[in-house]
Order: C-alpha cells, then sequence, then structure tokens
C-alpha cells in the first residue's frame, strides 16, 4: 500500500485520520523524523524561513524590494546593447584587427548609403542635374560630413548610382537618416529613388528590432497564461507563477544591466531577446514542478506550511539540479570565439539563476501567503487520493513495462528516422534577403543596385597594409578576380588603406571567395620590416563580406567545440546528481538523438513547409544548447522521482510511480516552453524562426516521446543495473521489485 509521509494511506478518508493528524500535520511519524532531519540541511533551513508562518511575509516584502530598487536599470539594457559588428566578431578575426587599424582612416562606425535613382526609358540631364544637387545636400548632413561620392550614371544608362559616408553606429538614429535619404531624392516623378548598402540593411533591422522584446513578452506572457490556464483549469493560480517569473526577469535585466557597465559584458538584441524568453519559460518550468509537488503534499497535510516545506525539500533538490545544470551549460559558451555567443553565456546564466532563486522563494512564499483557495475550483483536500497514480501517465508506464524492448527500440528508430531530415540540408552563410521573412527595403533596392551596377558598390573589400606595401597591395587587388575597380591607397601614420569594389552581391558565395583570394594574395607580399607599433606585418583584409566570412567560420568552430563540452558538463553532473554511470550514459544518448530528430524534423520544415534556402551556421549550435540545457531538466525531473521511488520500491516499480508522477508536470512543462520559444518565429528573421521552430519542436519531443516513453522504457529494460555503481543497483527493494514482477 503507498503511503504519505505522515505514515497514513494516500487513499486513507478523512474521517479516519487520528485528530493529532488535523492539528499537527507535520509532527508524526516519518514526517517529523524527515523534518527534524533537514533541518539542519542548506534547504531544509530555506524552507523554514520560505514557508514559515510570519517570514513568508518577509520574503515576499524582500522581492518588493529588489523590484523597487532594480526597476529603472532594467529599463536600461536596451540601451546597452552593442549591435555593431564588434558585438559578434572574435577578437582574433583577421577582421577585427583591420577594423581596428582601420579607425586612422574613418569612423568604425561609418555606415556607407547608396542612393540608386532609375528611369526605365534612360537617365535625362535633369536627372543627373538632381542627383549633383541632392549628393551636395547629403553632403552637408552633419553624420555625413562631405563623404559623398559623386554621381555615376550606369551603363546602360537608365540609373544613377551616388555612394554616402554616414558615420551611423547601429544604436544612432538610422530609420530616421535613411527616411530623410529617401525624402530627399523622391521628389520627381518618373524617376524612382532607392536607398541600398549598410545603412539601409541596418536601419531595417533596427525596425524589426525595436520593441523586440516588449513584443515577444507579451506574446510570451500570453502563450504561458493560456497554457497555465489549461494545465490548472484555475481562474487564478495562473496568476502566482506569472508573477514570479515578471520579478525574475526584471531583476535579471537589472543584473546583466550592472554587468555591462561594470564587467564588461556584451549584450546584444540578439540575447536580450533570448533571455525574454528562456527567464519565462524556464521560470514557468521550476513553477509547475514545485506547484505538482505541493498539490501532491496538500493532500497528505492539514497545513499548507508543512506541506510546502515537504515540497520544497522533495522537489528543492530537482528544481536546483536542474537550474544549476542549465547555469553549467550556458556558461559553457563562455569559451566560444564569437562575441555574440560568449556574451549569451553569462546573460543566460543570470537570467536562468535568478529565475531559480525567486521560484523557490518567492513563488512558494506566495503560494503558502494565499492558501489552498488559490487552487480553485480544484482545491487539492487534505486526505484525498492522489489522481496521478490512477491517470493516463500512470497507465502509459504500465502498457509500457509490458513490453520495454521492444518500445525503446521503435522509439529509437523513429527518432533516428527523423534526423535523417538534415541530409542534402544547407547549413551556411545566408545572403542578407534569405535572412529576412518577406522583403525589406533596403533588399529590394539592393536587387535594383545590382541590375545597374556593380552589385558590390556601397560594400568595398577594405585592406590596411605599411605605408610601404600600398602600391603592391593595390596591384595585387586588381589582379584579383571578381574585384572590378580598385581605388588609389591612402597613406595616413605610416599606413595604407586601399579598397576594391566587388562585382558580385557583397553577401554571396561568389563574394566570399573573392575575398578569400584577396587573403591569399595579399599575405603573399613580403612583410614589411621592423614596422613600427600599430602598423601590420602582413595585410589585413576586412570590410563587410570579411566580417561576415568571419562570423561564420566562428560560427563553425564554435559549434565543434562547444556541443562536445556541454555534453560532457551535462554528463558529469547527472552522474553526480544520480550517483551512478549507466543512467547518465543512457540520459546523453538519448539527448543526443533527440537533437538529432529535431533538428532533422526542422530541417524539412525549413525546406519543404516555410521555403527556406538554408540555415545560419550558428543555428544548430543555438538549438543544441538550448534543448540539451533545458531539456536535461526534464531528465532530473523524472530520473530524481524514479530514484527516490526506486529506493522505496524497486526500479521497475520505481519507473512506474516516477512516470505516474512527472509525466503530466513535464508535459505541462513541454507545453509552456515550446510555446515560449515558438514566439521567437514571431520576428520577420529567419534565424529567429528556425531557431524558435527546432527548439519548440525538439522540447515537445523531449517532454513527450523521450523522456516520457523512451526514458522509461529504458529504465525498465535496463533493470537496477541502470543505477550501476552505486548500493540501488543491488538493493534489496531491487530483490523483492525483481521476485514480485517475476
Amino acid at each position: 500500500m503507498a503511503r504519505g509521509t505522515t505514515g497514513v494511506p494516500r487513499n486513507t478518508p478523512r474521517n479516519t485520520i487520528p485528530a493529532r493528524e488535523l492539528t499537527r500535520p507535520n509532527a508524526t511519524s516519518t514526517t517529523s523524523t524527515t523534518s527534524a532531519t533537514s533541518a539542519t540541511t542548506g534547504l531544509g533551513r530555506l524552507a523554514g524561513i520560505v514557508c514559515g508562518r510570519r517570514t513568508k511575509y518577509f520574503v515576499v516584502a524582500f522581492w518588493i524590494l529588489i523590484i523597487a530598487a532594480t526597476g529603472s536599470f532594467a529599463g536600461k539594457l536596451t540601451g546597452a546593447e552593442k549591435n555593431d559588428a564588434s558585438a559578434y566578431l572574435p577578437a582574433s578575426a583577421e577582421s577585427t584587427q583591420e577594423l581596428t587599424a582601420e579607425a586612422v582612416f574613418q569612423s568604425k562606425n561609418l555606415n556607407p548609403a547608396v542612393v540608386v535613382y532609375v528611369r526605365s526609358s534612360g537617365i535625362t540631364t535633369a536627372d543627373l542635374t538632381k542627383a549633383k544637387t541632392d549628393a551636395r545636400k547629403f553632403a552637408a548632413l552633419p553624420q555625413v560630413n562631405g563623404r559623398v561620392s559623386a554621381p555615376t550614371v550606369s551603363g546602360d544608362h537608365k540609373a544613377i548610382e551616388t555612394v554616402i559616408g554616414a558615420d551611423l553606429g547601429y544604436n544612432a538614429n538610422l530609420s530616421g537618416f535613411i527616411d530623410g535619404i529617401k525624402s530627399t531624392a523622391q521628389q520627381d516623378p518618373g524617376l524612382t529613388a532607392y536607398v541600398a548598402g549598410p545603412a539601409a540593411s541596418a536601419a531595417d533591422e533596427v525596425k524589426i528590432f525595436k520593441g523586440i522584446d516588449s513584443t515577444l513578452l507579451y506574446a510570451t506572457l500570453a502563450v504561458v497564461v493560456v497554457l497555465l490556464l489549461l494545465t490548472y483549469r484555475s481562474p487564478v493560480l495562473w496568476l502566482l507563477p506569472i508573477m514570479s517569473a515578471g520579478v525574475a526577469l526584471t531583476a535579471a535585466e537589472a543584473v546583466i544591466y550592472w554587468l555591462t557597465q561594470h564587467a564588461n559584458l556584451t549584450v546584444n538584441g540578439q540575447s536580450e531577446g533570448i533571455l525574454v524568453v528562456l527567464v519565462i519559460g524556464a521560470s514557468t518550468d521550476y513553477a509547475l514542478l514545485l506547484i505538482a509537488r505541493y498539490r501532491e503534499e496538500l493532500r497528505r497535510h492539514a497545513d499548507r506550511h508543512a506541506a510546502m516545506a515537504v515540497a520544497l525539500r522533495r522537489a528543492g533538490p530537482a528544481i536546483i539540479a536542474s537550474g544549476l545544470t542549465v547555469v553549467a551549460g550556458m556558461l559553457c559558451l563562455l569559451a566560444a570565439e564569437s562575441s555574440d555567443i560568449s556574451g549569451l553565456g553569462p546573460v543566460a546564466a543570470v537570467g536562468i539563476a535568478v529565475g531559480l532563486i525567486a521560484m523557490v522563494t518567492l513563488l512558494p512564499a506566495l503560494l503558502v501567503v494565499f492558501g489552498r483557495w488559490i487552487f480553485w475550483p480544484a482545491r487539492p483536500g487534505f486526505g484525498t487520493a492522489e489522481p496521478t497514480s490512477r491517470g493516463l501517465w500512470s497507465r502509459i508506464g504500465a502498457a509500457i513495462a509490458r513490453k520495454p524492448r521492444m518500445v525503446w527500440v521503435i522509439t529509437a528508430v523513429l527518432l533516428g528516422a527523423g534526423a535523417a531530415g538534415l541530409a542534402g540540408f544547407h547549413f551556411g552563410s545566408l545572403t542578407v534577403a534569405q535572412s529576412f521573412r518577406g522583403s525589406p527595403a533596403s533588399v529590394a533596392a539592393q536587387s535594383v543596385l545590382a541590375g545597374h551596377f556593380p552589385a558590390g558598390a556601397g560594400e568595398p573589400v577594405d585592406v590596411i597594409s605599411a605605408a610601404a606595401s600600398g602600391p603592391a597591395v593595390r596591384a595585387a587587388l586588381t589582379a584579383t578576380p571578381g574585384i572590378t575597380g580598385v581605388r588609389t591607397p591612402v597613406i595616413r601614420d605610416g599606413l595604407a588603406f586601399t579598397q576594391g569594389t566587388l562585382a558580385m552581391p557583397p553577401d554571396s558565395a561568389a563574394a566570399y571567395r573573392a575575398v578569400d583570394a584577396v587573403r591569399t594574395v595579399v599575405h603573399k607580399i613580403p612583410p614589411a620590416t621592423s614596422p613600427p607599433q600599430g602598423i601590420p606585418r602582413t595585410p589585413l583584409v576586412g570590410g563587410g563580406t570579411a566580417i561576415n566570412m568571419d562570423v561564420e567560420s566562428a560560427a563553425a568552430h564554435d559549434r565543434d567545440l562547444l556541443i562536445p563540452l556541454i555534453l560532457a558538463v551535462v554528463l558529469i553532473i547527472l552522474g553526480l546528481l544520480l550517483r551512478a554511470v549507466v543512467a547518465p550514459l543512457v540520459l546523453i544518448a538519448t539527448v543526443v538523438l533527440s537533437f538529432g530528430a529535431a533538428l532533422g524534423l526542422s530541417a524539412l520544415a525549413y525546406r519543404h513547409l516555410f521555403g527556406f534556402a538554408g540555415a545560419d551556421t550558428s543555428v544548430p549550435l543555438f538549438v543544441f544548447v538550448f534543448l540539451v540545457a533545458l531539456g536535461i531538466d526534464y531528465n532530473i525531473f523524472l530520473m530524481t522521482r524514479v530514484r527516490e521511488e526506486s529506493a522505496q520500491s524497486g526500479t521497475r516499480r520505481g519507473a512506474i510511480a516516477g512516470l505516474a508522477a512527472t509525466g503530466g508536470v513535464i508535459t505541462s512543462a513541454g507545453l509552456v516552453l515550446a510555446g515560449t520559444f515558438a514566439m521567437l518565429a514571431t520576428l520577420p528573421l529567419v534565424e529567429f524562426t528556425e531557431i524558435g521552430f527546432a527548439v519548440a519542436l525538439g522540447v515537445l519531443l523531449d517532454a513527450i516521446v523521450v523522456r516520457s516513453v523512451l526514458v522509461t522504457s529504458l529504465t525498465l529494460d535496463i533493470g537496477r543495473l541502470i543505477w550501476w555503481p552505486s548500493s540501488l543497483a543491488r538493493s534489496r527493494a531491487e530483490a523483492v521489485s525483481a521476485e514480485a514482477a517475476a
């Protein structure tokens, strides 16, 4: 007979429970022993503070003070973002070094805009006069300061090109600048003006990322609220997890802002957007697990304070282990070469850590303050039966137990078939046009520019060299296929600055090959002998195309380094947590299989459902990080409960009981986390859509199929050896369980 922590059978009617149980539910039998033992532990002391009859109010007051003190700093985080090239480039990249040396000649915030005037019937003298007049107006702008090329008529005499050298960083008013350029250029009927180039592309990205935090926040909250309403079927209970997650997000943003100011942490729009989804999704997952255990204990304890104390002691280790595992996984990103990936690590780690703290302090305090009525209309009554013991997942566990080997073999084969979807799919650089869902104005303008002029106009290849090497660099550029024009080197402070125009679009594969060829040729130029400090011995090749190449190269390096590193860290943590070797190895194998299936099925959707040209090199790494770091939560939730039950009744019964107890909450948590990551697809960027879709799909596979079916069937098939070499693999309970199963 299953027994509760009070020593009373779980299905014992209320009127059979002794009076002392009603008045002092935490002072009897096992509970009192457990409480006495746990009181000396850190978690026991935490539970005593959080669930105390008076101290719970101090916990709530403490968090109110935290929000009052940090709220204003959280609002400043967006202003601290760095979204220019330096926020993504590795410090060791050649283009980074070139960008630093280039500061002698031009601002690092130089963002050229290219104005293209088009008249299909042919350019007139009046059109050229207008272009020259506009060029003088552009040159007078303070952001331009005279950096405007003379208007050039295309070879087909149907277009005019003017290149404007705007000194505008990513955080400047790019949209206002581009709108002003357009309003000046578009004043002549029959002559259509377009604005292309890096400044126009950056302006479109700013429009997309403007309000990204609020858009993602409200969309994510809406999804979580709906899913919590469906999960709890209570009109009020959902408020407490949402409030706690919101508090965690605000506090995390304040901490991250402080780190940007005092610890040189780099934050960009991408990492801040992911932070919103990550904190709300992961915090809600932790809330679901805690509330499920609290509701379970409310049926065994008349006093809600005692019920929460037991729930925290029983579920707390799994929640804390899950959170710390995610934090450790995210901190592995610090080993990345790419600045955006290495910067995401601390941002995500802080978000998860603060969310974890809020969910084991603020949320339990709020739940105890409000009492049982918060579960209305399905209040868990003291002494009532625990529904999970006879629920859907209990029946699924019993069905799996009949033929566990057949279940896990079939499941593994199906997941492997899903991974086959990766065959032939392209992971690599996407063009600017392929990176957007839809066609922003800058993409359309770039297409018009490429139809009349060398497509690389406005985004040249830049080469910095010692002054003496300038003529040789110019000759090398001129001889390189794909370079249509080379400017005379500019000499200053012992340096030579040479620019070449690409014949093809600067974001194309052909442009990458051309820049590779330029690097190969100029690196063969004899190095400068004993150059002064700051003068490169070998020419450095940079520019927009080179920057993109170096970012992609770093992303590929980071993927190959971080995936095995994160797997190793997670394996070690699982081994320490479960005190076993076999179980962690089995769980890691399921993680890899789950990741492969999610990415393979997503690749099929990218190709055939969305019509994407491919996926960026960084997508597999981001998907892996979030699936493994967050999906490991479900491993820990399930297997810690299975271990707890196995210690009492053997692994076979423990696996079924663990699935029955956690199957519902893991499924709910998976739905919430999948829903939050799916909100990334609300942004019109291909990369965000791909990451959001793959993570959402992977989380659902992980929660519903891999953790609940594959891991359970493997545990049943392997039996007590799953806990080898711990004593649980040789326990008496296992022998009794094996005899009963026989």
